[in-house]
């Protein structure tokens, strides 16, 4: 009978030491994988941001006519090529189709989808000279879609305004302005309003708004005539052009960011207090199931410092398997996270993942200090008589 009840207290000693790294565990867990993604959140939404267009604007300085492609190159060149989504010239002139006038854009259209991935084009994009996109509005009021054949006149000569032929692949739906343009290639832009520069290159950058913002600024301080002795040369050679950042997109940025990581900081931090109140009860119990146990030892002369220091060292032990466990877990599931939300893996930072470690260790500590002090107030005497 004595060895069967035994067998049943060790049971349920170890059953609840197992709910204990459970509790540390699954905190580490969440800790650890919240942490791995608010880490890279930045870099994670950044880019997916850049589905809603371009943030930085290059267009002619004062007193320039154009960008040149030169120019927009080397702006180009200046972003690194990990943070550089992509750029896209745009070139602006008048057009008339079916008589009424309307505003027509030369653009690289692949770089325009990169930069514009949210442009909705219902039809096909252009892929062969003498082919363009009309928006939505131009649509409604010419009456023309997908698939027909149109006029474009664009300046006039000796006799008369000059027409071109087009077919139209598609019509350009995208909520803005782009809706009552008609966009075609660079080349056919040129064939129709002769050489010439761009009105504006728009950029998509995936990095943080006081970045982009830093980078406008270093654009605008190289540019010729910004120094005390310019060098005319350079000036003839590369017309100036003024960055400006999209603030609209940029501020969004921000503030989406920021509202994400505070989020994880908060939820974090319920997951913490969560687990320190689950291992104190946990720990609790063990303590009322030791009662006698920690009596017998205080009346053989066990100190309280050593009944104190037995239980703190078996809840360091607790809280470092359980972060050990809660990191390898977290990282797994910080991946399927990523992985699922952002299509991108997070790296395993080895700092996170002794701080986890570290915190797992620190709740543990706070945790067990309730039980461990009622384990030092046991009065052998009270539970030697069975009180």
């Amino acid at each position: 009978m004595a060895a069967r009840m035994i067998a049943r207290s060790v049971t349920r000693r170890r059953s609840r030491v197992a709910i204990a790294v459970a509790a540390v565990a699954i905190g580490a867990t969440t800790l650890f994988s919240l942490a791995s993604i608010a880490l890279d959140i930045p870099r994670q939404m950044s880019r997916e941001m850049r589905s809603y267009g371009a943030n930085l604007l290059v267009l002619p300085a004062d007193g320039a006519e154009a960008v040149t492609p030169e120019a927009a190159e080397a702006v180009a060149g200046t972003i690194s090529a990990e943070q550089l989504i992509g750029f896209a010239p745009y070139r602006y002139f008048n057009v008339r189709i079916n008589e009424q006038p309307f505003l027509a854009s030369g653009t690289d259209l692949e770089s325009a989808r990169t930069v514009s991935p949210y442009w909705h084009v219902e039809g096909a994009w252009p892929e062969r000279a003498g082919e363009l996109l009309i928006g939505s509005d131009v649509a409604a009021v010419t009456a023309l879609g997908a698939g027909e054949a149109v006029s474009v006149v664009v300046g006039t000569d000796a006799e008369g305004p000059v027409a071109h032929p087009f077919t139209i692949t598609g019509v350009l739906s995208t909520g803005g302005s782009e809706d009552a343009l008609v966009a075609m290639s660079l080349a056919d832009a040129e064939a129709l309003a002769g050489p010439g520069g761009y009105d504006v290159v728009e950029f998509s950058i995936a990095s943080q708004p006081d970045q982009i913002a830093a980078l406008a600024e270093s654009i605008n301080a190289e540019q010729p005539g910004q120094s005390a002795q310019p060098d005319q040369s350079a000036q003839s050679a590369q017309p100036a052009v003024r960055a400006a950042p999209v603030k609209r997109l940029t501020q969004s940025d921000t503030y989406v960011l920021d509202m994400l990581q505070s989020l994880l900081v908060i939820v974090s931090l319920i997951v913490l207090a969560l687990t320190m109140i689950g291992v104190s009860t946990t720990m609790m119990a063990v303590v009322a199931e030791r009662r006698t146990e920690i009596g017998l030892r205080k009346a053989l002369g066990a100190s309280n410092r050593s009944v104190v220091a037995e239980f703190m060292a078996e809840g360091m032990v607790l809280g470092v398997v359980g972060g050990i466990g809660g990191v390898v877990i977290g990282y797994a599931l910080a991946v399927a996270i990523s992985d699922n939300v952002f299509h991108r893996v997070p790296a395993f930072s080895w700092p996170l993942a002794a701080a986890t470690c570290a915190a797992a260790v620190g709740v543990t500590w706070l945790a067990n200090r309730v039980p461990v002090r009622r384990a030092a107030e046991v009065d052998p005497a009270i539970v030697l008589r069975g009180e």
